[in-house]
């Protein structure tokens, strides 16, 4: 019981604070305005240069900016944490590190999925592209995988926000290498062959293709290996930056460091 009230309640509580210096405004300009732009932007490319479709456009952009709350707001409820100074009275606890730390991922989840799912709707509705009903379903399953594939990234990120202070920088390079590698606006079957086997172990790639693969009619079941792969992924960034956070926990008791923002 005590464990999954750290979970919930400590991540609520942990999220919440993440816009306490944000008016609602900022927060509706950058996680719900701002991605449609950027569909708008890459799919007007397209259509000059005569590339590909809208609806190409629309699905991979949308399900890339679920990397951007997955990725920033994951790093903030740890890092954040280490500059207000409160972080060292939260590892002092003697909460569990799995509740405490995934708490605060769930949140992140849940924003990632409304980003991109709203991108979906929104900028579709402004390019003229239409889903069918009948995908609605199937498509709001690959979201949820998605969200939580980027969350096991956000996750690595945030571990190394107990040692370095310049995460926001590392989180927009972990965002332009996603936007770039994972098949958002150029298949990565059009990619160098390096590049293509970079793409197949980031977050995104095998969601942005099933989402494609949704989004024209295919069941569930027929992408059900690509979820399988992005979980898989998920899981792996996930155990590892775990992992990276309790080295650099251990490290910091170690070295007195954990006050050091």
């Amino acid at each position: 019981m005590k464990s999954l009230r750290v979970f919930f309640l400590g991540g609520l509580i942990s999220y919440r604070a993440l816009f306490s210096w944000m008016t609602p405004s900022i927060f509706f300009l950058i996680l719900v305005v701002q991605p449609v732009f950027q569909i708008l932007l890459f799919a007007f490319i397209g259509r000059a240069a005569n590339l590909r479709s809208d609806e190409f456009y629309v699905v991979g952009n949308a399900m890339q900016y679920a990397a951007v709350p997955c990725l920033f707001a994951m790093t903030q409820t740890i890092a954040g944490e280490r500059y207000q100074q409160t972080l060292g009275y939260i590892l002092i606890s003697p909460a569990g590190r799995l509740p405490l730390f995934l708490g605060r991922a769930l949140p992140v989840i849940l924003n990632g999925f409304f980003t991109a799912a709203f991108s979906l709707l929104v900028g579709g509705l402004i390019l003229g592209v239409t889903f069918p009903t009948s995908v609605f379903a199937p498509l709001a399953v690959v979201v949820l995988v998605s969200s939580l594939s980027c969350t096991g990234l956000g996750l690595i990120n945030a571990g190394l926000g107990l040692r370095i202070r310049e995460t926001s920088v590392l989180s927009n390079l972990l965002v332009g290498i996603l936007l770039i590698f994972c098949g958002a606006n150029v298949p990565v079957a059009s990619l160098p062959d390096w590049m293509a086997r970079i793409s197949s172990w980031l977050p995104l790639t095998h969601a942005i293709e099933a989402a494609r693969a949704v989004a024209h009619g295919n069941s569930i079941t027929n992408v059900q290996g690509l979820l399988g792969r992005e979980l898989g992924v998920g899981v792996i960034y996930a155990v590892a930056g775990l992992a990276i956070i309790r080295f650099f926990e251990t490290q910091s008791r170690r070295h007195a460091s954990l006050g050091i923002a």
